[in-house]
């Protein structure tokens, strides 16, 4: 695979149609919220998006979730430890090959890092390795404040039997949804230093702007109805060095979204970088 030799800036914007794109646990699960009312997606929540974009796209993922387990493991630990008994016994001690091992078998390894320091099985060495990975992104935030509905629901049935024949009180439940349409936006950057580290290849940058714009597929639930969340434009920065003939903030900042979701980039605050808009499908 050839080796990335541009540092890559990228900006996504997305729109959220009566929806809950990412639910406070600490707040009855309403929609996040900044202290100034705008809306926020956690940078957590679309590397989680990404993971399942590339592991639709057959990639190998390590860090899974529970109901998209395609190799049975119950943990992360119990991933790492399985792969880790699949190596010969003394590269098990050795944390540089046991690094690159690990960076070559996981796609978002290689990409957003992992930290590997798990309870090591009955059988294999110790081993506690950090990875840092060169794809970072940020959390998005609307472009206005949001406001929120609050939908009461009501069970069909009980979930526990009642002594009086009655609806428990586990019949009745709340829903919560950004109320109409508001537009967010978010950032990202591919370090190549970091990249050659890793072994993040050019064909992995590719990757992952594929998942970027096809962000909300098969990502469909009571909360997100389908086609309630939309990637509207992706924005995608390629410098023609490893350093960046911008840094990622100025190249953050040529990128306008208005409330209609609209998307414009300062060419002259950026001269001589080339971009490309990519429409969300």
């Amino acid at each position: 695979m050839a080796a990335l030799e541009n540092k890559i800036d990228f900006a996504i914007a997305f729109a959220v149609n009566n929806a809950n794109p990412n639910g406070d646990p600490l707040n009855g699960n309403r929609p996040r919220t900044t202290s100034e009312g705008l809306g926020e997606v956690s940078d957590v929540a679309l590397k989680r998006k990404i993971r399942n974009r590339l592991q639709d796209a057959g990639e190998s993922v390590f860090v899974q979730s529970d109901d998209r387990s395609d190799d049975g493991a119950k943990s992360l630990s119990d991933r790492f430890n399985t792969y880790l008994k699949t190596l010969p016994k003394d590269e098990q001690k050795q944390k540089n090959v046991v690094f690159g091992k690990v960076c070559e078998r996981w796609l978002d390894v290689r990409s957003f890092g992992q930290v590997f320091a798990f309870k090591k099985a009955k059988d294999t060495d110790e081993v506690s390795i950090g990875v840092r990975g060169p794809v970072s992104i940020q959390p998005a935030f609307s472009i206005n404040p949001i406001a929120i509905d609050d939908v009461q629901i009501t069970k069909s049935v009980n979930s526990e039997t009642t002594d009086s024949g009655k609806k428990s009180s586990d019949t009745m439940g709340m829903k919560y949804r950004v109320s109409g349409r508001a537009v967010y936006v978010t950032y990202g950057s591919i370090s190549p230093q970091l990249a050659e580290r890793t072994g993040f290849s050019a064909e992995d940058a590719e990757k992952i702007k594929e998942a970027l714009v096809t962000l909300f597929e098969n990502d469909e639930s009571s909360a997100r109805p389908s086609g309630s969340m939309e990637v509207l434009d992706v924005v995608w920065f390629a410098h023609n060095c490893k350093g960046g003939q911008y840094s990622s903030a100025k190249v953050h900042r040529s990128v306008s979204v208005d409330a209609d979701g609209t998307v414009n980039v300062d060419d002259a605050s950026i001269p001589g970088l080339r971009y490309e808009v990519i429409e969300g499908r």
